[in-house]
């Protein structure tokens, strides 16, 4: 929102003295970001003077059109100048900048030869003068408005300050000058002027158009208007102020629609009375279909987008953006000025849905004053009977305003709230200042303001008084706790999963938690993994499901950085997953001021999806590409199985291993890892079929945790470290290629007994025929307290030989 400090003025007794600094301070105070504070005309000076075309040679031997202008600006002679612009004609007051005036940005203006020409001046531009951004042609006053030689520094107010402020979505109210200049006031501790206050009392004479109300409006009032001058121009003053606010003026209709708008916060339309059938009706589009909105967009209609219609056709987007078929041409002679409250929520439904915002649907969204409809449709009707010589037929108002409850409050609640001793009276005090109305004497009914669509509960009221009193009054205490805060063990486990992973090579990603139906199906998930919860609103329809595995997003980052030339790397990503493993219950919203009740609680947690936490990686290319030191090594199966280990590992979890077929990994090289007899794990090589879904090299590999599946674990767990030496022995042993090194390696640390320390396999072969392979490990062999001898490692090494015959039926190589 951007306000003028010459409109504030006009309703706060600003001292003389105040600097612009103090007003933005003050706003700050109150709650308000002021993002800039635009100083006009700083950088301006004259002479800057109206003048009068007289004539218009037209120099047509360039490249681009140019005119030679004879400029009337009540000196001694004529004035000639070069101009570029094609917007004005013989007899049009322009603003023309003389010989020694210096526009924004240091230009100097001075006379000089150009085009062949002595060009005596500059007739100018909103951009050039730093009033706006449009270049599109020169200004052009209206007839009248002005005499030549008429400063016009001060007939366009160049000199003033606008504020660009910041509000927020629950302060539509100052979406107004009435709104900020009252905050203004109350920061400041000076009298406002309610421009609200404005009195009228029209004579009814004739019919008005009727209007009604089927859906999404509380009151609306239409008030109808003719022998309106379609050529009668706006003010001067009132295009000003309309462009000191950042909007264009258009035309005196228009203007005056905008301007009480940002006046008084009530967004209006008008509309030409002569293309209405019957009456105008604020009802849900149904069957209607099609509407070309002002910036001749045709949209296509849902049933439930409230509109404005007549007997037989869609006039408008309802608090939104006007129709073509309707809106105000150079003909118009009668009006219809339209002023609604509408429901803010169908409004901003309307706004997202067509994804068209506008400076009434802002409004509009925010919640405006209920009150504001007669008033502000009055203002319009008004000045458009003051400025275009309309004269008024009638009003229709339909509709009752819907206003705030009264709120029980205690003044002491306020202190409590605040943590700041305030008085009662003070509490009265600031809250009237805000707008409220306040009876009682120990205990308050305080009844809010009707443009204050946001004040529900004495929480709210607190707030106010503090946001008036200033957040800088209040002390600054840490509230007191007997611990310092710290992570959870949860939150702990999962930091050094993710500091581990990121040490071996690992790049951490984050993945919006939604997915559509064909990825998962790319997938290969089948049955309770295939099945998620459905957004009724999500972020975007080509995506509505929560994500069942991270396994989906993970793969679609490795396409996407593939596909970029980034050939080989290692992904992981640490977040929830969501099954449907029940049916939701429709969404809780208990009370806030008290707890809620166990039931209310249990309600709550069976309407939200179950959420387990994942911890997923995936592994493209090469671990290291070929250099001098001998040749590279692809990621495989058994790096993605590793990566399971070693987090296991640091977690102190035993588990065991087993071969399994689950998507998407490759039959036959995936493994399972068991945890307490539960399936905790799965790493491998990625099905060849999902390789191809997503463009990756042949190998590919992936691995996936489920960490809420795994048992609390110390952090660290601690071993003793030997002193004595260690004994190494290393064993063959041929099996049956069904059986899998876990297994052997299990029955081998049993059999081996308390002497093993650790046991390592470091070769496989093959090629021995008959189904068989052989398996060779490193066994280690340590005492805490003496040096073995010979003899006991060779008992042991032949009890885990026997160890391994006995449950695997393997024989030592010889």
């Amino acid at each position: 929102m951007r306000a003028p400090k010459s409109w504030i003025s006009e309703y706060v007794n600003l001292p003389a003295n105040i600097s612009d600094q103090e007003i933005a301070d003050a706003l700050v105070r109150v709650g308000f970001e002021v993002e800039e504070i635009i100083v006009q005309g700083a950088d301006l000076t004259g002479p800057l003077v109206v003048g009068k075309v007289l004539a218009i040679e037209e120099l047509k031997e360039h490249k681009k059109p140019i005119r030679y202008v004879e400029l009337d600006c009540n000196e001694s002679q004529s004035r000639f100048v070069i101009c570029g612009a094609q917007n004005f004609s013989v007899g049009d007051l322009i603003v023309a900048s003389l010989p020694g005036a210096v526009l924004p940005g240091g230009f100097a203006i001075s006379a000089r030869e150009t085009y062949g020409k002595t060009s005596n001046g500059m007739i100018c531009s909103s951009k050039e003068l730093g009033l706006g951004e449009d270049h599109s042609g020169i200004i052009v006053l209206p007839a009248d408005s002005a005499k030549p030689g008429d400063d016009a520094i001060a007939l366009l107010s160049i000199n003033d300050t606008i504020f660009d402020i910041a509000v927020n979505p629950d302060r539509g109210y100052a979406l107004s000058m009435r709104g900020i200049a009252r905050e203004v006031a109350a920061a400041l501790n000076l009298s406002f002027t309610d421009p609200a206050e404005f009195q009228f009392d029209f004579k009814e004479k004739g019919s008005a158009i009727p209007a009604k109300i089927s859906a999404g409006a509380s009151v609306v009032y239409l008030r109808t208007l003719e022998n309106f001058d379609p050529k009668a121009s706006s003010p001067i003053w009132m295009r000003r102020r309309i462009e000191k606010c950042g909007m264009r003026a258009i035309s005196l209709a228009v203007d005056v629609t905008n301007y009480v708008m940002m006046e008084l916060g009530q967004p209006l339309h008008a509309y030409d009375a002569d293309k209405i059938v019957d009456y105008i009706e604020i009802r849900a589009a149904e069957n209607s279909k099609k509407l070309t909105t002002l910036d001749n967009v045709e949209r296509n209609l849902q049933s439930d987008d409230l509109v404005i219609a007549d007997s037989k056709n869609v006039l408008a987007l309802a608090g939104t953006m006007g129709g073509a078929d309707s809106e105000i041409t150079e003909s118009t002679t009668r009006i219809a000025m339209e002023a609604v409250r509408f429901d803010a929520a169908v409004i901003a439904r309307n706004s997202r849905r067509h994804k068209l915002s506008s400076e009434a649907s802002r409004r509009f969204e925010r919640g405006v004053d209920p009150l504001m409809a007669e008033i502000a449709s009055a203002r319009a009707a008004a000045l458009l009977m003051e400025l275009g010589g309309a004269t008024y037929v009638g009003t229709s108002a339909v509709g009752t305003p819907q206003l705030l409850q009264a709120i029980d409050l205690n003044p002491a609640y306020v202190s409590k709230r605040i943590g700041l001793d305030i008085s009662a009276a003070t509490v009265r005090e600031k809250l009237e200042v805000v707008g409220c109305k306040v009876e009682g004497s120990d205990s308050y009914v305080v009844t809010p303001p009707t443009w204050r669509t946001d004040l529900f509960t004495p929480a709210d009221l607190s707030e106010e008084v503090a946001r008036i009193i200033g957040y800088q009054e209040i002390p600054s205490i840490l509230p007191p706790r007997k611990t310092a805060a710290t992570l959870t063990p949860t939150q702990k486990r999962n930091r050094v999963l993710s500091q581990s992973l990121v040490a071996r090579g690992y790049t951490e990603i984050l993945n919006f938690p939604f997915v559509n139906r064909d990825l998962i199906e790319r997938m290969g998930f089948i049955g309770a993994r295939a099945e998620s919860y459905k957004l009724a609103n999500p972020m975007s329809e080509d995506q509505p499901f929560l994500r069942p595995h991270l396994l989906p997003g993970l793969l679609e980052a490795a396409r996407r950085n593939y596909s970029r030339g980034f050939k080989s790397f290692a992904l992981f990503e640490m977040g929830d997953i969501f099954r449907k493993s029940i049916d939701l219950r429709d969404g809780v919203s208990p009370a806030t001021g008290k707890r809620p009740t166990d039931k209310e609680i249990a309600d709550i947690f069976a309407s939200v999806p179950t959420q387990l936490s994942f911890v997923c990686g995936v592994l493209v290319g090469q671990v290291h590409g070929e250099n001098w030191h001998g040749k590279g090594r692809n990621y495989d199966w058994s790096d993605a199985i590793a990566a399971v280990e070693v987090l296991l590992n640091l977690m102190g979890i035993q588990f065991e291993i087993e071969r399994s077929d689950l998507a998407p990994w490759h039959p036959g090289r995936c493994a399972e890892f068991i945890v307490d007899g539960k399936p905790v794990a799965h790493a491998g090589e990625l099905h060849p079929r999902v390789v191809s879904e997503f463009a990756l090299p042949e190998r590919s590999a992936a691995w996936g945790l489920n960490l809420d599946a795994l048992p609390t674990s110390p952090l660290v767990s601690p071993k003793p470290v030997g002193v004595m030496p260690a004994a190494v022995q290393d064993i063959a042993l041929i099996i049956d290629s069904k059986v899998t090194a876990a297994e052997l390696t299990q029955a081998l640390r049993d059999g081996a007994g308390e002497l093993l320390e650790s046991i390592e396999l470091f070769d496989r072969y093959d090629k021995i025929g008959d189904g068989k392979i052989s398996l060779a490990f490193t066994l280690t062999f340590r005492a805490p307290d003496r040096t073995l001898k010979s003899e006991e490692v060779s008992v042991a090494r032949e009890a885990a030989a026997a160890e391994a015959f006995k449950r695997c039926g393997a024989t030592v190589r010889s």
